[in-house]
């Protein structure tokens, strides 16, 4: 249901809608836009600017002068129209949904929302019209419009920013153009041109591509999963199309078959293909409402089943850049610092993408201020630290996700899984890739794990797997049924990149008469039929069916139980319901209907068709009268004498056979009438889902700097609106001293006479000290001459004098007011063209944390290797090809038996005696292919002081890897076993000398074991006496003697197996039937004792008789 309301809303939406975002010097760019818009473009247009509240805007009165298309001022729920303009109101919020404008009231002064309307209103136009949408950037100070143009482009519209040059402020098309969302750079009465190329590639083409263009989109997705491989076939379409003629028109490419001419030439082309086909759209605390349950219900329930000691694994398939994965970790983290939450807990969160860029970004978790605009304050101060004006995860966060290039369609999963989240990455696929997606994570998830997808996602394609945990919420928990893996079918697409034209004209026209020849000969004899897919919907006719199947009064359908004539729908699903279940042929024969007037019997069979993706079916419609074959007179006479001859019982026969098939039909019926209510009921939980989605999000924090700033927006804005202003173009003085306030390591600016001259904000923060006590001092003197340091000194009188520059020089000092700082001093000498004025840029980079850091890493390294050489396991490192020993502990050392002083030496100098074992050669394979050898109790016969010892020991052998993963060595990590290998070896023989011992006894003896007393062990005695052969062991005690059932031999060994107890029986009877059939009693004294494994429990009864 949900995907036929979105369908809905873009079959109602097919033309562009415009977004026009500006704020201050607004008004001169939106004149310069509309007076270059056609009339008929074919576009809707809606204009967001920052207006003063308490002022009516003169906004529509002032743009229908440059322009003959419509404008009007936005009323609440306003229905969007091509070559129309729609300008916000003031003092309201504007978002679109459904095609519809609405508004809403603007944030209060002092409440914790943000006034960024063009972010907001580009954000849902994203959302609705998807690849419809086109957002574009105006003149405007701070960053509104950079978030929702992201939206825009990450959901396959096209976005504009207005240029620099153009721009009379231009801090929001900057802040876009340097966030990376900007797809062209224009002045504003350059935008419509571009518009109309633009959209004309994308929105000129039909996604029901024609025959030409389909194979070459083809061949463009098999050049794709050839350069990075990834199979995009099974992934939707309309999205990939889309998406393929976004990126035509950016690369001004009209005809697909020139855009893969460039794209086969141009691999950067095809990364940026890839990157915008995986479309990279998430945030953190995506739906808030959807994690406070994960604390509230999922969390607690998943820590409460784990053993102490054992991590909670979650896997965020499809991270991203992280976001989702982050934000798990940060609800884990104030779970965990809950009191209530119990013991503290160890989290595993394993975050995978197909996108290796969209990876790198996620390990080092560095995020601007767009990107984290959805945390709260506490979290961010608690989780975020600064760097470099933009927000890093902090360390913690980042060690409790492992983030790994992963494709969950084809590479090998996660296991013991106890949570996966996969939200909003099944939309993009077909049915198919979802049901794989979805087999594999119930194989990932443990026993009762929870599974979190998108809004508008389900498991209704595999309802045996998962059942729902919280509805609106889209969590699911695994059902405890096994596991199924599906193989991914990938299509040769490269065949249509080099085989086109692959059959001459010639071959072509000598085949054709052939194929003309097979084509009258199959319609004239072979039977009708149609092909149907597991729904029942035809997808191929054969033949004539109009005998058989038509189209019923109404909505058109393709489903054969709907197109069945004359009551057939009965018998094709009882038949098409007995092919899915025993997936094999099934014919009904004799089936009575009416044609023409009169009654014929037909056959109808379902043949399941082998090698297909998904199950599909052949059914068969076979007439029982063969044509031309007797005259009607003949068939008359024949027809009436038999129906005289055999009436009453034919139809008695043809009545009990109709009886029959009515019942199979009604219990076929039942079934599908269940999995009908099945899917009724997912589709109401995707329709409640899908209405929840589409609802804003306005919930963002300002603080006091912004709101400031919105309100001189206003303010400005409405002033453009009287009056013209002349902009004033600062000076070069005064953009010097912007870029060096701007630089967060200290600077000062020193004349030839080494007196400070400037110095930036930084400087005054990390020493102390303020502008009057500072400007115009001599360096030397600052800070009650805290900074007369010697090494300053040599640094400024004596070697800068001889060298323009100097990098990193090296000062340590202890300042009084902020201790000891170990700094990198960089000088410069810049010297003015016309004043010849001599000046001194001084920058002081503070290095005292990476210092200490340095420190505390060797340090670490070693106590590290501290704990190697002591550890309880022998460790070695070999490095190259001939395995030269660079580290050994003692253990190894003494394992070897070959002294101390091993390092520097080959493994091959220092045991010379594995040269016939297995050992080299298991190292080579390490080395050679990088991939983790395991053994286990490895008998090494090691040379000990001129004597060979025979030494078991578990062995671990891996790659040594370097900074740049290459390989340069073997670690070896070995634990001697040899007493616990020698220990079994002697029980084994203890027990092959008792078992020896019971064969040979004289007496009946044997062993039962389990609740069945299977015989394990048994003498010749017990084989005469029960009257069978060496086969019956193995087998229950009841089956090998059948006559045991009714004599209370078999309870009593139960009793014994129960409780341990020794039964004891004196001249007790036995009644055995001999081969003859005769009955033959024997009597017994016996004992039944307990059987007892090595640890005390009873695994059976030994009898002794």
């Amino acid at each position: 249901m949900m995907k036929e309301e979105k369908s809905k809303i873009l079959s109602e939406n097919l033309f562009p809608v415009v977004g026009i975002g500006a704020s201050a010097g607004g008004l001169a760019a939106f004149e310069k836009l509309l007076k270059a818009i056609p009339e008929n473009s074919g576009m809707a247009y809606v204009l967001v600017q920052h207006l003063d509240p308490s002022h009516e805007s003169l906004l529509p009165e002032l743009l229908q002068k440059v322009t003959k298309i419509p404008v009007q001022e936005i009323s609440d729920d306003v229905k969007v129209k091509p070559d129309h303009i729609y300008i916000i109101p003031s003092n309201k919020m504007l978002v679109a949904n459904d095609g519809v404008l609405h508004l809403s009231p603007r944030p209060e002064k002092g409440r914790a929302e943000r006034n960024m309307p063009i972010d907001l209103f580009f954000t849902s136009l994203a959302e609705v019209h998807q690849a419809h949408a086109i957002g574009v950037v105006l003149s405007g100070t701070a960053s509104d419009g950079t978030k929702g143009l992201k939206a825009i482009k990450d959901h396959g519209g096209i976005t504009f920013a207005q240029d620099e040059i153009s721009a009379a402020y231009p801090g929001m098309p900057t802040s876009a153009i340097h966030a990376g969302v900007v797809d062209f750079i224009l002045p504003p009465e350059k935008i419509p041109t571009k518009l109309l190329e633009v959209t004309k590639i994308i929105d000129g083409k039909d996604i029901d591509l024609p025959p030409q263009d389909a194979d070459v989109f083809k061949q463009i997705l098999t050049l794709l999963r050839l350069r990075k491989g990834t199979d995009f076939t099974y992934y939707k379409q309309t999205t990939i199309c889309r998406r393929i003629l976004r990126r035509m028109a950016l690369n001004k490419n009209e005809q697909p078959a020139a855009y893969l001419t460039y794209l086969r030439e141009n691999k950067p082309e095809q990364d940026t293909l890839y990157q915008d086909l995986l479309i990279p759209v998430t945030s953190f605390f995506r739906d808030i409402k959807s994690f406070e349950n994960l604390c509230q219900t999922v969390f607690p329930l998943i820590v409460k089943n784990k053993n102490n000691g054992d991590p909670v694994r979650v896997w965020v398939a499809g991270c991203s850049t992280g976001e989702e994965a982050y934000s798990m970790a940060v609800c884990f983290k104030e779970f965990l610092g809950n009191p209530s939450a119990g013991p503290r807990q160890r989290v595993q969160i394993f975050a995978t993408d197909i996108s290796e860029p969209a990876i790198t970004k996620a390990r080092t978790g560095i995020y601007t201020n767009s990107e984290v605009a959805g945390l709260t304050p506490q979290r961010l101060q608690e989780f975020f630290t600064k760097n470099n004006g933009n927000y890093q995860v902090n360390k913690e966060l980042r060690e409790m996700c492992v983030f790994a290039g992963h494709n969950f369609l084809k590479d090998p999963p996660f296991g013991k899984i106890d949570f996966v989240s996969c939200r909003n990455v099944l939309i993009y696929m077909e049915p198919y890739l979802q049901k794989k997606a979805l087999t594999t994570f119930h194989y990932s998830l443990n026993p009762k794990g929870f599974l979190l997808l998108g809004k508008s996602e389900t498991t209704s394609g595999v309802p045996d797997l998962f059942i729902t945990a919280a509805r609106n919420d889209k969590l699911f928990t695994r059902k405890d049924v096994p596991g199924r893996f599906m193989h991914i079918a990938s299509q040769n697409s490269e065949q249509n990149m080099y085989n086109l034209n692959a059959n001459p004209k010639g071959e072509t026209m000598r085949t054709d008469f052939q194929k003309t020849a097979d084509d009258i000969i199959l319609d004239k004899f072979t039977p009708a039929g149609v092909v149907v897919n597991e729904a029942m919907d035809i997808v191929h006719f054969r033949g004539k069916t109009g005998n058989y199947l038509e189209q019923s009064p109404g909505k058109p359908s393709h489903n054969v139980l709907q197109m069945a004539k004359n009551g057939l729908a009965f018998e094709l699903r009882n038949i098409l319901h007995k092919a899915k279940k025993e997936k094999a042929p099934v014919i009904k024969e004799n089936i009575p209907m009416q044609l023409n007037g009169s009654l014929r019997n037909i056959n109808i069979e379902a043949i399941p068709l082998p090698n297909t993706v998904e199950p599909h079916y052949l059914i068969l419609f076979h007439d029982n009268h063969v044509v031309g074959s007797q005259t009607p007179e003949v068939r008359s006479q024949k027809s009436t004498t038999k129906i005289k001859k055999d009436d009453k019982d034919l139809h008695i026969a043809q009545l009990q056979k109709e009886l029959a098939q009515l019942r199979e039909d009604m219990r076929s019926i039942t079934e599908d009438q269940e999995a009908v209510n099945e899917e009724l009921q997912s589709a109401n939980e995707e329709l409640l889902s899908g209405s929840e989605e589409l609802q804003s999000l306005n919930e963002e924090l300002e603080t006091g700097k912004e709101e400031l700033q919105s309100t001189n927006e206003e303010l400005t804005v409405v002033n453009q609106e009287m009056i013209s202003l002349n902009e004033q173009v600062t000076n070069a003085r005064n953009y010097a001293d912007s870029i060096i306030s701007t630089i967060r390591e200290p600077l000062l600016v020193l004349d030839k006479n080494l007196r400070v001259q400037t110095a930036n904000s930084a400087f005054y923060k990390t020493f102390h000290v303020n502008a009057k006590d500072t400007e115009g001092i001599l360096i030397y003197e600052l800070g009650d001459h805290q900074w007369n340091i010697h090494s300053l000194r040599t640094l400024l009188e004596e070697i800068l004098p001889q060298k323009s520059n100097f990098s990193d020089f090296e000062v340590a000092h202890k300042f009084p007011n902020i201790g000891e700082r170990i700094m990198l001093l960089n000088a410069r000498k810049m010297t003015g063209e016309k004043t010849k004025d001599e000046l001194i840029l001084l920058a002081i980079e503070d290095i005292t944390e990476k210092a200490t850091a340095r420190k505390k890493i060797e340090d670490n390294f070693k106590s590290y290797n501290t704990m190697l050489m002591k550890s309880p396991f022998a460790f070695s490192i070999m490095k190259g090809k001939d395995m030269v020993i660079t580290l050994a502990n003692n253990l190894m050392k003494d394992f070897w038996g070959k002294g101390k002083e091993v390092e520097g030496k080959t493994l091959g100098h220092v045991l010379p005696e594995l040269k016939d074992q297995p050992f080299p050669g298991m190292i080579d394979t390490v080395y050679t292919t990088g991939n983790t050898v395991y053994a286990n109790e490895m008998l090494a016969r090691l040379n000990h002081n001129g004597k060979i010892e025979d030494r078991y020991f578990n062995i671990v052998y891996q790659p040594h890897l370097e900074a740049d993963e290459s390989i340069s060595g073997v670690i070896t990590i070995a634990h001697e076993v040899t007493n616990q290998v020698v220990a079994r070896k002697r029980i084994e023989e203890s027990e092959a000398r008792f078992r020896n011992l019971v064969e040979k006894a004289p007496s009946p003896i044997c062993i039962l074991k389990g609740e069945s007393m299977i015989l394990d062990v048994a003498n010749e005695p017990v084989f005469k006496v029960w009257n069978v052969g060496k086969e019956a062991l193995g087998k229950p005690f009841l089956e090998i003697i059948p006559d045991m059932k009714d004599q209370p031999f078999m309870g009593w060994l139960l009793d014994v197996f129960h409780t341990g107890v020794t039964h004891y029986g004196h001249e007790e009877p036995a009644y055995f039937t001999r081969e003859n059939g005769e009955k033959q009693s024997l009597y017994f004294n016996f004992v039944y004792q307990p059987y007892r494994e090595d640890d005390g429990t009873i695994s059976g009864v030994m009898v002794l008789a």
